[in-house]
């Protein structure tokens, strides 16, 4: 006989693979992190347009010369077109210096249930600077 058969002679009711616990508690784990997923997903699909409209009003031309109320207009009226809902005046703040520039930066948090009275809180920073 060769060592492998005898390897399996030796314990002949040994078996391999994974038990049904096993299998369960990795299915369960995958379920979870799935819903972690799908809670997270729609906020930083939020977070994604919230941050192409502040960049693109970055480029447009004029946006120094604008009062804080029309770039809050213009924003929010982007904001409002893509669903944002989780953005309001209060989260945006303009900066403007002596030399001309402009800061414009957008602070919010975003929460949302996870599992029973267990909530995610999401944070996002993000500022532009205008020249």
């Amino acid at each position: 006989m060769n060592r492998k058969s005898q390897r399996f002679e030796r314990h002949p009711h040994r078996q391999h693979g994974l038990t049904a616990v096993s299998i369960i508690l990795i299915l369960a784990m995958i379920g979870f992190f799935a819903m972690i997923a799908i809670r997270l997903f729609p906020i930083y699909m939020e977070h994604f347009s919230v941050v192409s409209h502040l960049e693109n009003l970055a480029e447009e031309a004029g946006v120094t010369e604008k009062t804080n109320g029309e770039i809050f207009r213009t924003l929010n009226k982007r904001f409002s077109i893509d669903n944002v809902k989780n953005v309001t005046d209060e989260n945006i703040f303009i900066e403007r210096n002596k030399d001309g520039s402009m800061v414009i930066a957008i602070e919010y948090e975003v929460r949302t249930p996870a599992v029973g009275n267990v909530d995610m809180v999401v944070s996002f920073v993000d500022e532009v600077t205008l020249d």
